[in-house]
C-alpha cells in the first residue's frame, strides 16, 4: 500500500469514528429529539449545522468543477445558491419557526387545516429529498470510489451503510452535532489546497485576492487554443438559461424541507434570524472560494498537464481513469496530449486537483475527508426529512394519531433505513451528474414549497383548495418540463436544470387562481396568519393573545 492510500484512509476512518460517536453520545430518545433536536441548539452552531446541510456533496464536490468548465455561465450556480438564503433568511425561516411545528408539511397541513395537504406536502418532500439524496449519495461514491480505488458503485454502497447507520441511530439531535464536526472538516479541507495553490502559482497566500490575474492569463491560453473564453458569458448556453437556473436555485433554497428544518431546532425567531446570518457567513467561505479553486485547478490543467506526451502523463491520470470520471485519448495520434483531448467530469476536479497541484498525501486525504463530510452531512439531513414526512405526517398525524413515542420512533428510524438503501441503488448508475441531480431537487421546490410557503405565510386569502391546487400543478409542471428538456424539447433554450422558473410561476398562479374562486379561510387561521409576521406578542379584537414561540392562541 501506497502513502497516499494509508494516509487518506487513516484521517476518512478517524472522521467516520467522529461522527459515529457523536452520533452514539447524542442519540435521540424522544421525537423532540428525533425531529427538533429539542429546539436547543444555539444559533452559531447551528448555522454552522446549516452550512454542513447545505454544502453538499455537490457544492464541495461539483460545484469548482462547474465553474471550471463552464467559466462565467458556472456562476449561476454561485448566484442562486446564496441568493436563496436571503430569501430564505428574511422571508420564512423566522416566521415557520414561530408557527411552532416540526416539519414543513405540517406546518402546510395546519396553517391550510387540511389532511389532504399535509400529505402531498410530505409526499413532495419524499420526492424532492430523495432526488437531492442521489446526487449525495452518488458524491460518496466518488469519493470512496477513488480512495480504495475500487469500482464508483461500490464506494456508494458502503457511504449507504454508513449514513443509514448514524441517521437513524441520532436523529435530528445527533446530525446536528455531527454536522458542526462535518462543517469544520469540510472546510478547512476545502479551504487548505486553494491556499496552497495560490502560494504555488502567484505567490499570495489569499487566493481570493490572487486568482483575478490568473483569469487574465486563462483567457489568453483560450485564444491560443481556439476554445471558449473562461469569462466570456453565454457560451455554454442562453441568457435565458443563465437567469433561470439563477432563479431556480434562489427558489428551491428558500424551499427545500431539509433546510428549513433547520430553523426549527432553535429555540426562538431571534435565534432562527441568527442562525440565518451565521449559516451566510459559513457558506461564505466555500462559495466565495468556489471560483478561485476552479481558476487555480483550470490552469494547471491547461499549463502542467495539456501539452505532455501521453508516454509521460503523472500517475494520478491512470488512477483517475480507472474511475471513469477522466478520459485521455491521443486523438490526433501525435503523442501529446491537447487541452481538447482531456474529458474532466465536473465532479472529480475539486478531488483530483491535490494530485494535480501535487500538494501531498496529507492535503489529498484531508480534501477525500472534505468531500466525505459534505456528502454525508446533506444526506443525513435528507434522510431526517424523508422521514419525518413519513413517520410524523403521514403515519402519526394522519393514520395512527394514537401511536407510542417508541413505535413513532421505529417507524422513524425504518424509514430512513429503506430511504437510504432505495436512493443507494439509484446512485449506483445515476441518471446525471452531480450538480445536474442536486438542481433537478431545487426545481422541484421551486415548484411546489416556495409558492405554497410565500403565499402561506404572506397572503392570509391563501387557501387549502389553492394549495393543493399549487402543490400538484407546480409538481407537474417541473416534471413535465425536465422531462422535455432531457428529450430536447425546450423554451427559450431553457434546459432541465432551470425548469424550477415554469414550476414556481404555475405554482403561484394555481394556488392564486383557486384560492379566489373558493371560499376564504376562517378567520381564526387568517389571525394566525397576520401573527406569523411579528416576532412580538400581539392581541386581537376578540381579546385571543398570540405569544411568540407558543404554538396556540391564549385567552
Amino acid at each position: 500500500m501506497d502513502a497516499q492510500f494509508i494516509v487518506s484512509t487513516a484521517i476518512i476512518l478517524a472522521t467516520f469514528a467522529l461522527y459515529i460517536g457523536i452520533a452514539i453520545y447524542n442519540k435521540a430518545k424522544a421525537t423532540s429529539d428525533f425531529y427538533v433536536a429539542g429546539r436547543g441548539v444555539p444559533p452559531v452552531f447551528n448555522g454552522m449545522a446549516i452550512g454542513a446541510d447545505w454544502m453538499s456533496a455537490a457544492s464541495f464536490i461539483g460545484l469548482a468543477g462547474t465553474v471550471m468548465i463552464l467559466g462565467y455561465d458556472g456562476l449561476a450556480y454561485i448566484m442562486g445558491w446564496t441568493g436563496g438564503y436571503l430569501l430564505l433568511t428574511f422571508l420564512l425561516a423566522p416566521q415557520l419557526r414561530k408557527y411552532g411545528r416540526y416539519t414543513v408539511p405540517e406546518f402546510i397541513g395546519d396553517r391550510y387545516n387540511s389532511h389532504t395537504a399535509r400529505v402531498i406536502a410530505a409526499i413532495c418532500t419524499i420526492i424532492i429529498s430523495f432526488t437531492y439524496s442521489i446526487g449525495q449519495l452518488s458524491g460518496s461514491g466518488v469519493v470512496i470510489g477513488r480512495l480504495f480505488e475500487i469500482d464508483a458503485k461500490v464506494g456508494t454502497l458502503i457511504g449507504v451503510v454508513l449514513i443509514a447507520f448514524y441517521s437513524a441511530f441520532g436523529g435530528m439531535k445527533g446530525i446536528t452535532w455531527t454536522q458542526v464536526a462535518q462543517y469544520i472538516v469540510l472546510i478547512i479541507a476545502y479551504l487548505i489546497p486553494i491556499i496552497f495553490m495560490s502560494l504555488q502559482i502567484t505567490g499570495n497566500p489569499a487566493p481570493w485576492i490572487s486568482y483575478g490575474e490568473l483569469v487574465g492569463k486563462i483567457g489568453e491560453l483560450d485564444r491560443e487554443l481556439g476554445v471558449s473564453e473562461y469569462f466570456a458569458p453565454f457560451t455554454n448556453g442562453t441568457k435565458w438559461q443563465f437567469l433561470a437556473l439563477m432563479f431556480t436555485l434562489m427558489a428551491g433554497t428558500a424551499g427545500l424541507p431539509h433546510v428549513i428544518v433547520r430553523f426549527y431546532t432553535v429555540s426562538t425567531m431571534k435565534a432562527a434570524r441568527w442562525s440565518g446570518a451565521w449559516a451566510l457567513l459559513f457558506i461564505g467561505l466555500l462559495y466565495l472560494s468556489a471560483p478561485a479553486y476552479a481558476a487555480f485547478s483550470r490552469f494547471i490543467l491547461m499549463t502542467k498537464v495539456a501539452g505532455s506526451k501521453i508516454s509521460e502523463l503523472p500517475a494520478w491520470t491512470a488512477s483517475w481513469v480507472d474511475t471513469g470520471k477522466l478520459q485521455v485519448a491521443d486523438a490526433n495520434a501525435d503523442g501529446i496530449l491537447q487541452w481538447k483531448e482531456i474529458v474532466i467530469s465536473n465532479d472529480i476536479v475539486v478531488m483530483a486537483t491535490p494530485e494535480i497541484a501535487n500538494l501531498g498525501v496529507f492535503v489529498i486525504g484531508l480534501v477525500a475527508a472534505g468531500a466525505m463530510a459534505a456528502a454525508l452531512s446533506t444526506a443525513g439531513g435528507l434522510m431526517i426529512a424523508i422521514s419525518s414526512s413519513f413517520a410524523h405526517d403521514i403515519y402519526y398525524r394522519v393514520f395512527k394519531p394514537n401511536a407510542t413515542e417508541k413505535n413513532r420512533l421505529a417507524v422513524a428510524r425504518w424509514t430512513i433505513v429503506i430511504a437510504t438503501l432505495a436512493a443507494g441503488l439509484v446512485a449506483l448508475n445515476p441518471p446525471g451528474v452531480i450538480t445536474q441531480i442536486v438542481a433537478w431537487a431545487f426545481a422541484l421546490a421551486s415548484g411546489t414549497f416556495f409558492p405554497a410557503l410565500i403565499l402561506g405565510v404572506w397572503w392570509k386569502r391563501s387557501n387549502a383548495k389553492g394549495v393543493i391546487a399549487g402543490l400538484l400543478v407546480g409538481l407537474g409542471v417541473t416534471l413535465t418540463y425536465i422531462f422535455m428538456a432531457r428529450a430536447g424539447v425546450n423554451v427559450f433554450g431553457i434546459i432541465d436544470t432551470g425548469a424550477g422558473v415554469f414550476g414556481a410561476a404555475a405554482g403561484f398562479i394555481a394556488n392564486i387562481v383557486v384560492s379566489l374562486m373558493t371560499k376564504a379561510p376562517d378567520q381564526k387561521f387568517q389571525d394566525e396568519v397576520t401573527n406569523l409576521r411579528y416576532p412580538e406578542q400581539m392581541t386581537f379584537k376578540n381579546g385571543d393573545v398570540w405569544v411568540d414561540d407558543d404554538v396556540n392562541f391564549k385567552s
